[in-house]
């Protein structure tokens, strides 16, 4: 129960008390956690279909999404995009990712970002995209870390230690599940997150030679 306390606290705005530090045994719940935070944007997704027009109700069904996990992952997306695309050296790459501030390519991507997800969600015909996402998302930074880091310290080696193949396997076992229930769409969705991962991972060992947890969290936005 403490490593899926630990879980939540993480991966949610939820200040859910836990008695020990997170270990690597807290991974294997991430996808369980984006369990729930589909299903209750799922119910969010009905009642406000049912109240408002579709814009208006993906808009405010997005705020939600973002509000839950209190922007952590957008914040690592934008300063990824920073990193990833600056025309400089991969130890600037990696100095421009620490930088509070945020780049023209943070800025443009986080915009493009949520435009999209706004469009999706508004043209969304049935809710499996929807309770979908933020398993896939949360299951795919688990299966990023399977990947070299670029740097020893940070985020993504603490979130790293301890993680053993075995807490892979339960995490995708679980994604694989869940997906499965949605049937050919719920395996093709999980075929597209495996190819977004590994495109983005490869991308990040060629531009800084490894992954941050600034990718990981590229990674959970872009599934």
């Amino acid at each position: 129960m403490n490593d899926f306390l630990a879980a939540l606290s993480l991966m949610t705005i939820f200040p859910a008390r836990h008695k020990d530090p997170i270990s690597a045994r807290a991974y294997a719940y991430f996808p369980l956690i984006g369990m729930f935070i589909g299903l209750f944007l799922a119910a969010a997704f009905f009642l406000l279909r049912a109240l408002l027009p579709d814009l208006i109700a993906a808009a405010l069904l997005l705020a939600a999404w973002v509000g839950i996990s209190g922007g952590l992952h957008l914040d690592g997306f934008a300063d990824a995009c920073d990193g990833l695309f600056a025309a400089a050296t991969r130890e600037r790459r990696l100095e421009i990712m620490r930088d509070v501030h945020l780049g023209t390519f943070g800025v443009v991507g986080l915009i493009l970002l949520l435009v999209i997800k706004l469009s999706a969600l508004a043209s969304a015909a049935w809710v499996a995209p929807v309770v979908l996402a933020p398993i896939l998302g949360r299951w795919a930074m688990v299966f990023a870390a399977a990947f070299p880091l670029a740097r020893s310290g940070g985020m993504a080696a603490l979130f790293r230690a301890g993680l053993t193949r075995p807490i892979i396997f339960v995490a995708t076992l679980f994604a694989m599940l869940c997906c499965a229930f949605f049937g050919a769409f719920g395996l093709g969705a999980f075929a597209a997150a495996c190819a977004v991962t590994l495109f983005i991972a490869r991308l990040a060992q060629n531009c800084l030679g490894g992954l941050t947890g600034d990718i990981y969290g590229m990674i959970c936005e872009s599934v």
